[in-house]
């Protein structure tokens, strides 16, 4: 079993891979994006018995043993241990600030994610669940307007996702969440 953790590893879902929130264990993971804080870094990993078996050259990558970013990615990893607590109070606050925001509007139809790694889907009609992207728009919009910068993901484009920096201040956090509910009771 293959785990990809590219965007989802290195403390981004409050632990320090996402997969570690279920039982199961990978044969092998996929990592990048943070694991240098934004250097050029990307990984594969996996049970001995399998990266034993692959011949000579046979692993490698774009992004694989650049010195500067390895050294980089040993001081990251450090600073995102020490910073999993953070991540965990910072989620808590988004997770309770979005309920209450499905509770108030009915355009949202779910809001979903784990740790600081939540998403809020934006819909038409809550018992249907069909996408509303123009209103994801807007939102993201009003949002840059007041000096909120977010961004929209999913199949559908409907959906909006935050992910704050694990060391961001609770403060910080709390202030992002004002100016989004403000840009939500505006459209």
């Amino acid at each position: 079993m293959i785990v990809d953790e590219v965007q989802t590893g290195f403390g981004r879902t409050g632990k320090m891979f996402a997969i570690e929130h279920s039982k199961i264990v990978p044969d092998i993971m996929t990592l990048a994006k943070s694991i240098a804080a934004g250097l050029p870094l990307a990984a594969v990993v996996g049970k001995r018995e399998i990266m034993n078996s692959v011949h000579p050259g046979g692993l490698g990558g774009t992004f694989g043993g650049n010195p500067i970013a390895c050294t980089a990615a040993i001081e990251v990893i450090e600073i995102i241990k020490n910073n999993l607590p953070n991540a965990i109070k910072i989620g808590k606050i988004l997770k309770r600030r979005c309920m209450e925001f499905f509770e108030k509007y009915e355009f949202i139809g779910d809001v979903r994610g784990l740790g600081p790694m939540v998403g809020i889907e934006i819909v038409r009609d809550r018992k249907t669940k069909e996408p509303n992207k123009k209103l994801c728009e807007d939102i993201i919009h009003k949002c840059l307007k007041k000096g909120l910068l977010i961004m929209k993901a999913g199949i559908y484009n409907n959906v909006i996702r935050f992910l704050p920096p694990l060391v961001a201040k609770t403060e910080i956090v709390e202030q992002a969440m004002d100016i989004f509910e403000d840009s939500l009771s505006d459209v």
